[in-house]
């Protein structure tokens, strides 16, 4: 009887270590790990449904940056297009003006006279007795400068077409082409943006050559000028000075329109 003993002992420790061996999935019935891998099975898919989701949102999102960026830099590319054709519109029109312009310069010149107060072309302090003989110079030589700084111009090389008419006016500065050459010089300052300049530059023409073609233009100029600089008051001062000095020219018909806007 106590022999047998130990062997029931011996009999219950195996029966208990062979139930710690098993595997964890013999400790349940089927359906209960059926259950668990179907929910295992679940949490995994949702869980690839929702990054595959989230990829898709970023995705979507970066389309729609990508088709936003294209979008304005089409609207940017227009713009400039749009800028440039309209600053290529202006100065075909400022060189078209011009072209006419110089087609009458001869007989307006000469019609004109020389400007209120202006000493006679030549020497100054002749002696009296002696005739004054003006300067002369080579017409062809003065339009070769004259084109070739309006050239520089065209180009929209405005420093350069600044100095280039600066230095006509200085050394043909009783040429026929002397008031355009000054007053391209006050539009080379302009659109070197140097208001400043420009309006002095226009000035130069309206004292100077007050009964020139050019001279209304450079009084809009300079009107234009002081709009800019946020002098309106002598923005319209000028304005209201070109309408009653030149008036039916072209720039005093512009001035007028002006006048009524404000």
């Amino acid at each position: 009887m106590l022999g047998e003993m130990p062997r029931r002992i011996a009999l219950a420790l195996a029966a208990v270590s062979a139930f710690a061996a098993a595997p964890a999935w013999a400790l349940f019935d089927d359906d209960e790990a059926r259950r668990q891998i179907a929910e295992l099975r679940k949490n995994a898919n949702e869980r690839l449904e929702t990054q595959s989701r989230a990829q898709l949102d970023l995705a979507n999102q970066i389309e729609a940056m990508k088709a936003e960026m294209a979008k304005l830099r089409g609207q940017v590319e227009t713009l400039t297009y749009e800028l440039d054709a309209t600053k290529k519109r202006q100065q075909d029109f400022y060189i078209d003006l011009d072209e006419r312009v110089r087609k009458l310069e001869p007989n307006t010149a000469t019609a004109a006279g020389p400007a209120p107060g202006a000493k006679p072309a030549g020497d100054a302090d002749a002696a009296p007795g002696q005739t004054a003989t003006k300067k002369s110079s080579d017409p062809a030589e003065e339009a070769r400068a004259y084109e070739a700084a309006l050239n520089i111009f065209k180009a929209g090389k405005y420093k350069e077409s600044a100095a280039a008419f600066d230095g006509f006016v200085k050394k043909y500065p009783d040429s026929d082409l002397a008031p355009s050459a000054q007053y391209w010089l006050g539009n080379s300052h302009y659109g070197l943006r140097d208001c400043k300049k420009a309006i002095e530059a226009q000035k130069v023409v309206i004292a100077r050559w007050g009964s020139h073609p050019k001279a209304p233009d450079a009084m809009l100029n300079i009107s234009t000028c002081q709009l800019e600089m946020g002098d309106a008051k002598s923005a319209k001062q000028t304005l209201e000075m070109l309408v009653s000095k030149y008036p039916g020219t072209p720039a005093g018909d512009t001035a007028a329109k002006r006048l009524k806007k404000k």
